[in-house]
């Protein structure tokens, strides 16, 4: 597939614009290519929302969700489809690209309901013959930043609200992954999404990523991106005081109190620390186990690290693909060696795979680390890629301290069966969301987003829309009835 930029409701093949070659990072094998958005493409993008924006203000509720569940619908019946290009662009089994994908779907007909449940309110007076009517009103032209990581889902948690709230969106995909985000596009634009209220033009973040924070015509940001890039944003946003909804990045801890099911803690820790290769923010970066069973935990999680089994994501019961592409190997070789040269211990993987199957992709086996020192970068800092760090604690003001030291506050898991202790431990954990014996912090119908540096804002749940609505008040002198 080679794509163009998708702008007024057309697919744009235009000369003057950089195109990047997109390669399947399990084989190197050529995929497709996009085109890059430079400002000038950002701006053009604008003035079709800009012509767009009154017809979604006033386009019903019941319009809005329509469109929102037509589009879910489509991409149902192209799910497969679209999973395996995605696997092709991205190196995420097929298993779980599916998974993604019908999640986004969801996510659509979740706010094809809130787009009927935007409604206002009817405020106290202070004084007599005084009504206050509260009503909340599409903010206007929007924009969103997308990752390459979940490229549809993460699309989906931004799109979703924008439409229901009756917003235009410019959405910068990723030029990593760029193509089944092109077919996501083609099912929004045949569920009937007005000509010029979705733009999508892949960019890079320093081009048309900084163009859309500066543009002073675009009202609302919402991006899922590192915490480099989001500093970027709320610097070129500052200018124009536009509204942001930032979900940056993480380093999760996954605490193992001394009561805990072991098999069952470790079997959630290697999952969510090498799911999709460790490239998504709530993964686990950090394990902090009770020093009375740490020996055993380790033992357990390094057997299970060592025996997963990589594959190329295309094929039947993979569950462990290829990094995005070189630069991920390079930061996951340099926090293990900074680890290692701090006294941490390698207990399992840290090195690519002999096979020769394996050398033309991506490919880095799974890696842990024991007796992490808190200073070393895994456990202050954002790995990316497929490492974990574990640590044992003494106790629970220690392990806290420990969980909260970093300057992230995204997600943070505990696994145990002493339940009130442990709802006691989540209240003192400083991030947007904590898992008690489940390895996901994330729901549908509940907010997702970080505290302290991972971010501000928060997507799905209702409180998604409140990126995208402006409140209003309406105050009336009533005349007396008699």
């Amino acid at each position: 597939m080679d794509r163009g930029v998708f702008i007024d409701g057309k697919w744009q093949m235009r000369s003057g614009l950089e195109r990047l070659a997109i390669a399947d990072p399990a084989t190197g094998d050529h995929v497709g290519s996009t085109l890059l958005a430079d400002e000038g493409t950002v701006d053009e993008a604008v003035q079709a929302a800009e012509r767009a924006a009154p017809q979604m203000a006033a386009m019903l509720p019941d319009e809005r969700a329509a469109i929102l569940n037509r589009a879910a619908h489509l991409i149902e019946k192209r799910a497969d489809d679209m999973a395996r290009l995605l696997t092709r662009e991205q190196g995420k089994p097929v298993a779980d690209n599916r998974k993604e994908i019908l999640f986004g779907a969801t996510v659509l007909r979740y706010y094809a309901q809130e787009a009927t449940r935007i409604w206002g309110t009817l405020r106290p007076a202070m004084a007599p013959g005084i009504k206050n009517i509260v009503s909340y009103h599409p903010i206007g032209v929007a924009a969103a930043i997308v990752p390459w990581n979940y490229p549809v889902d993460l699309y989906c948690w931004k799109v979703g609200p924008a439409i229901a709230a009756g917003c235009p969106l410019i959405v910068k995909s990723p030029p990593e992954t760029p193509l089944a985000i092109a077919m996501l596009v083609d099912c929004l634009h045949e569920a009937g999404i007005p000509d010029g209220a979705l733009a999508d033009i892949p960019g890079h973040g320093p081009v048309a990523g900084a163009a859309l924070a500066r543009h002073d015509r675009i009202r609302a940001l919402s991006a899922t991106a590192s915490i480099a890039a989001g500093q970027d944003i709320m610097r070129n946003a500052a200018g124009n005081l536009k509204k942001l909804c930032l979900e940056l990045g993480g380093n999760a801890p996954l605490i193992v109190m001394a009561d805990a099911d072991l098999q069952e803690a470790a079997k959630a820790a290697h999952r969510r620390s090498f799911s999709n290769m460790g490239q998504i923010c709530i993964t686990v970066n950090r394990v902090l186990v009770d020093k009375s069973v740490y020996g055993e935990f380790c033992s357990i999680m390094a057997e299970l690290t060592e025996a997963t089994v990589l594959g190329h994501g295309i094929d039947p019961g993979v569950e462990y693909g290829p990094v995005l592409n070189a630069s991920v190997i390079e930061r996951v070789e340099q926090h293990k060696t900074d680890a290692l040269a701090k006294g941490g211990k390698l207990l399992a993987g840290g090195k690519r795979p002999e096979d020769s199957a394996f050398s033309a992709g991506h490919f880095y086996r799974p890696t842990l680390i024991g007796d992490a020192p808190l200073n070393s970068l895994p456990m202050c800092s954002e790995t990316y890629g497929p490492l974990a760090a574990v640590a044992p604690f003494e106790n629970v003001d220690e392990m806290i301290d420990m969980a909260n030291g970093p300057t992230y506050g995204l997600a943070a898991y505990i696994y145990g069966k002493d339940l009130d202790r442990m709802w006691t431990i989540a209240d003192r954990i400083e991030c947007g969301g904590v898992g008690i014996n489940v390895n996901d912090v994330s729901e549908l119908q509940a907010p997702f987003g970080g505290w302290k540096m991972s971010g501000n804002g928060r997507e799905l749940g209702p409180e998604a829309l409140e990126t995208y609505l402006e409140p209003k008040l309406v105050k009336m002198r009533l005349r007396s009835a008699t």
